[in-house]
């Protein structure tokens, strides 16, 4: 194992504005840790400076202790898997696998019995024979990550990886490769636009915007106190309700925001919420709606009776202790304040 270090990591492409801007990151040993952010934020930009495909316009990658940022990437002891997999369609699956070892050199009986280990790790010894084209998507990504592991790096960097899955996998294969992370212990960072994997699969999370980093936390730190209103309102599925009073941002999320009640109106606050529309999802209700000009959801547990005519206005509240509030200039979070 071995931990990433960057240090004012910085690239900027000609004249356009940095799509990575000076980032100072640093891994934990055996860590998973995600780079969440929307299209062109300059997470894969990041991920491919740490990994040698990129030269930095400023700033240097440390690996292990060491300043690897002039090094090619096969001299940096990293393994890479990409969004498209990148497997050769007239190779066998073993081939795909063999491929990095037989440019390595090594040994034949050495070769076999990696390949049978990473086959077993990943379940996918039944399928040594066949060639992509015979394979699923899921077992596409398998068949990557167990070239990646047979090269024994020191990290693993993973571009988007899931992405070509259908919904119903990618939650399958979040799992399994979750469960192969720790496994194998090795430090893995992971880009993703997909809140639901970094929430689901990360020990702690970037959020990047612009190039730069906005916060540096686990899942629950994300989540429960964002940093910035950027991050208030990427962060969540709705995002986190925000409402302007009195020259600041009142932030809470939806299922913070109930039926006005004894529990949640004292020391809280009090809304008009006029609902615009319901969505029943199975587990859950939401309704979205207006507070005054802001727009506003509410999310409920399904057994949960609830107000829902549409166009009807009723008191809504939220409890002192789920108020987070931001400043309206800057989006950042006024800490002094909740």
């Amino acid at each position: 194992m071995a931990t990433v270090e960057t240090r004012r990591l910085t690239k900027q492409f000609g004249d356009n504005p940095p799509a990575v801007d000076s980032i100072d990151l640093v891994s934990a040993e055996g860590e998973f840790l995600v780079l969440l952010g929307p299209s062109g934020c300059g997470k894969t930009t990041l991920l491919r400076m740490i990994g040698g495909l990129e030269i930095p316009t400023g700033g240097q990658v440390w690996i292990g202790g060491h300043n690897v940022t002039r090094l090619p990437p096969r001299a940096r002891k990293i393994a890479m898997v990409f969004q498209s997999y990148a497997l050769y369609p007239h190779m066998t699956v073993r081939q795909n696998i063999a491929f990095p070892l037989k440019a390595q050199k090594v040994p034949r009986d050495e070769q076999n019995r990696k390949i049978e280990w990473a086959s077993s790790i990943l379940g996918i010894e039944m399928l040594l024979d066949r060639k992509p084209r015979q394979l699923s998507g899921g077992q596409r990504q398998r068949v990557a990550l167990a070239r990646a592991l047979v090269r024994d790096p020191n990290i693993f960097l993973l571009d988007e990886p899931l992405s070509n899955l259908d919904a119903q996998r990618r939650a399958s294969a979040r799992d399994e490769l979750q469960q192969f992370q720790r496994n194998v212990g090795t430090t893995t960072i992971y880009v993703t636009h997909d809140q639901v994997e970094a929430m689901g699969m990360g020990d702690r999370i970037a959020v990047m915007d612009r190039g730069r980093i906005r916060q540096l936390g686990t899942p629950r730190e994300i989540y429960d106190d964002p940093a910035d209103t950027f991050v208030a309102t990427f962060v969540g599925s709705p995002p986190m309700n925000l409402v302007e009073q009195n020259g600041e941002l009142v932030g809470f999320r939806p299922e913070h925001f109930t039926p006005q009640n004894g529990s949640n109106t004292t020391g809280g606050m009090t809304f008009p919420f006029t609902v615009s529309r319901e969505e029943y999802l199975g587990s859950e209700h939401l309704l979205y709606g207006d507070i005054g000009p802001a727009k506003a959801v509410a999310r409920f547990a399904a057994t949960v009776d609830v107000p829902a005519d549409i166009g009807q206005t009723y008191q809504f509240a939220v409890a002192a202790e789920h108020i987070k509030r931001f400043d309206a200039q800057t989006g950042n979070r006024m800490r002094g304040r909740s």
